[in-house]
């Protein structure tokens, strides 16, 4: 595009506030218009920013009508599970390229929805996949590219959670709002990262097992709603023979407080990305075989400017390029979801089909 910056709206301000203030820092964007439910947060943030009243809306669609009219380019979508789809295809429709908060959607129908509105429409659809946006993930990313350890053939990510039970009564604990539990919000994020890791290979099927235990005990005593999962696990195949193990829990008798990890195993060397100390804090580490000798090597610092997400959704936008983060892969990422809530439903293997 001919312009030296984008007018992007921010859609949802409990977690769209991290998209709107990286927005508002970066001198490549210009976070034109807001729009929240909440007419106080709307508020609060419209004086942070700077952005005068008309310019903010408690109704997407009004927002999506006046599209032309404030010369926006693009939009980012930060809201419940259930709205990402709807929201998503109005931007869409409405000409504008789209961040989308992860997971991608409800189910793969509505990915795929996405997907078609994104390629009718000319625009780029970009999935928060925010964990790729770290000095250690793009490290990694760049010493699997080498090739120095060879073709990843095995692997597990997880994300536990002793106690990280969301607020009961919310939206995060009810199906019909959300999809699922930790798998569906927290698991996304480690199945992404495995797989971006691995060169990005097709599912082709998933056997998983799913529980309500603390979740449905506690949601019971408090009177409240809760019909999702408190952990879950998975054992996903892909088409080039690899297959990888994935977890996630919001409450569980684990050792840790917090833990995440994903481990990848190739035919030269191995990989780990993991928290350190039960932080948000992260390593990564590197196993190879040099002259007879195991060796571990810690990564001591990233060199290569790390872009944020909202960065690099800026970034493709103006230089006419794919994002590295692609609505294809969250539509992947969405097939093991599902997947995994029809197998832990159905007790058998779910086969995905290509797209």
């Amino acid at each position: 595009m001919a312009k030296d910056r984008v007018n992007v709206a921010v859609v949802g301000l409990g977690m769209g506030r991290h998209h709107l203030k990286d927005y508002h820092a970066n001198p490549r964007a210009c976070a034109v218009a807001i729009c929240d439910v909440d007419a106080t947060r709307l508020a609060q943030f419209a004086a942070e920013c700077r952005i005068p009243e008309e310019k903010c809306f408690t109704d997407y669609r009004k927002l999506m009508a006046a599209a032309k009219r404030l010369e926006l380019d693009a939009a980012s979508v930060a809201l419940p599970n259930v709205l990402h789809a709807p929201v998503t295809i109005a931007a869409l429709n409405a000409g504008l390229h789209v961040l989308c908060e992860k997971p991608m959607a409800m189910n793969v129908r509505q990915g795929r929805a996405m997907l078609d509105a994104a390629r009718k429409n000319r625009r780029r659809l970009m999935i928060n996949f925010s964990y790729r946006f770290m000095p250690q993930t793009q490290s990694l990313k760049s010493f699997v590219a080498s090739g120095a350890i060879g073709d990843i053939y095995y692997g597990r990510t997880a994300w536990y959670r002793r106690r990280g039970l969301p607020g009961f009564g919310g939206w995060f604990g009810q199906k019909k709002l959300s999809g699922g539990g930790p798998i569906i919000d927290l698991g996304v994020h480690r199945i992404d990262m495995a797989m971006w890791l691995m060169g990005s290979p097709k599912p082709v099927s998933v056997t998983a097992s799913t529980y309500n235990v603390i979740g449905a005990r506690t949601a019971k005593e408090l009177g409240k709603a809760f019909d999702v999962e408190d952990i879950g696990g998975a054992f996903i195949r892909f088409d080039n023979g690899a297959t990888l193990i994935a977890e996630a829990s919001w409450a569980g008798f684990t050792q840790k407080r917090e833990e995440m990890l994903t481990q990848l195993l190739g035919t030269k060397g191995g990989i780990l990305h993991s928290n350190v100390n039960e932080t948000y804090e992260f390593e990564a580490r590197i196993f190879t075989e040099h002259d007879g000798a195991l060796w571990e090597t810690k990564l001591q610092q990233g060199l290569a400017p790390c872009p944020t997400a909202y960065q690099e959704f800026i970034a493709a936008i103006l230089e006419g390029r794919d994002t590295i983060a692609p609505g294809e892969h969250g539509l992947a990422v969405q097939q093991i979801l599902d997947a995994i809530y029809k197998s832990a439903a159905t007790g058998k293997e779910v086969r995905i089909r290509a797209n």
